[in-house]
């Protein structure tokens, strides 16, 4: 059994990450907003804030493995899997990619060594690449040679969105926007080719089902509930198709979903930056969304179809409820200031990374919540944040635990 993630505070003992390359240097000014980010992080400090972060989860007991070199060795040797790869890369990189298919799969299939093939990839492919000495061509004149004809795709060092961890199965999503929905590849490839994982991983969803779902709305609340957000990025439909796949897998032990609607707005991109778990009963939250939240019970496990009903009450008394807790303490990010609420919200201040009951990874420029989190009982663990918070995410955005030992 590869994978087992049966709650969010369980000891991390494997997890995911990919660390930034040149795709985020392939940012500018006039790509940002469509490649979905606010601002241009600076590529080295983002590396060296990552390394940080992975060195505090190597430092408290976790095996970090990265996406690109698992990519890497299922490419390794296999001259078809990895022909298969780059063809189904320029597929998805849209119609640009798909205009100049030929071109860009001899330029990808010349390169030999398999992980500098992943990264180039992941990091876009300008016509410059392609055609060093072209002229007299109207796209060479017309166009600079910086134009990509494979778009970079920055969001992946973002690890937890494009498949999710429930339990020993995953989740293998429809992304939200056609500028992500590449980066499913290569958790797809990992997962059904890997030596370590294939064969051996139910997959409760896939990117060819039409709904869009993301990891950074999938909550595993614990080992018989799962909690999942309604967003702008994950529509209730996918919610809906991913409990009957777990109700419908007999070795799972999920036997009840709950559906949290939260506000679709980019402030409150995922379930995971208003709401995440930080030690048995505690979990954080911001105040924003506690006037508006309605709560979903889906069951349905062995019965053939689902039941959906309202469940009534405030957040704390209906998570005390469903995990048999006497009481469960909400920590509000920014306390009881407003500005500081919505100021750590947009840095991710709710956006915590339980690695041990009691024990977080939390960005260091969150001060006011990070105070409060300690001041709660929190071993708090911070990490550098200057760079990678431009990408509006945080630790548990950029990380997909793969192996957490039960409590």
């Amino acid at each position: 059994m590869p994978i087992c993630v049966k709650s969010e505070i369980g000891p991390l003992k494997r997890v995911l990450l990919q660390r930034p390359g040149r795709e985020l240097e392939h940012l500018s000014p006039n790509t940002m907003g469509q490649l979905l980010f606010d601002d241009i992080p600076y590529l080295y400090g983002a590396q060296r804030e990552h390394d940080c972060f992975a060195q505090i989860l190597r430092d408290n007991g976790a095996e970090v493995v990265y996406l690109e070199d698992l990519t890497a060795q299922v490419l390794a040797g296999d001259e078809e899997l990895r022909r298969r790869f780059v063809e189904e890369t320029i597929r998805r990189a849209g119609s640009t990619a798909m205009g100049y298919r030929g071109d860009l799969k001899r330029y990808l299939l010349d390169i030999q060594d398999p992980l500098e093939l992943v990264l180039k990839t992941m990091e876009g492919v300008s016509y410059q690449d392609v055609f060093p000495n072209e002229q007299g061509r109207l796209s060479s004149l017309v166009h600079t040679g910086a134009r990509f004809l494979m778009p970079p795709i920055p969001n992946l060092y973002f690890t937890r969105d494009p498949f999710a961890c429930i339990g020993r199965g995953v989740s293998l999503n429809h992304m939200f926007t056609d500028t992500r929905n590449r980066e499913t590849l290569y958790g797809d490839y990992v997962l059904r080719h890997h030596p370590d994982y294939a064969g051996q991983v139910p997959l409760y969803y896939t990117p060819d089902q039409y709904f869009w779902i993301e990891g950074g709305d999938i909550l595993n609340l614990s080992r018989r509930v799962l909690g999942v957000g309604i967003s702008q990025r994950t529509q209730p439909e996918a919610i809906e198709q991913l409990a009957s796949a777990i109700f419908a897998d007999e070795s799972s032990e999920i036997d009840t979903v709950l559906a949290f609607e939260i506000p679709s707005t980019r402030a409150f991109m995922h379930l995971d930056t208003v709401f995440t778990q930080v030690d048995v009963d505690k979990f954080t939250v911001h105040p924003g969304i506690l006037g508006t939240l309605r709560i979903f019970e889906l069951t349905g496990r062995g019965q053939g179809k689902l039941t959906t009903r309202e469940v009534s009450g405030p957040l704390e008394q209906v998570l005390a409820g469903y995990l048999g807790l006497d009481r469960v303490q909400l920590i509000r990010c920014g306390g009881s200031s407003q500005i500081a609420a919505e100021r750590e919200q947009w840095n991710d201040g709710s956006n915590t990374l339980c690695i041990a009951p009691g024990a977080v990874v939390v960005y260091d420029r969150n001060y006011v919540t990070n105070q409060i989190l300690e001041d709660s009982g929190i071993r708090v663990l911070k990490m550098p944040s200057a760079e990678l918070s431009r990408g509006r995410g945080g630790p548990r955005c950029m990380s997909m635990p793969l192996w957490r030992d039960e409590i």
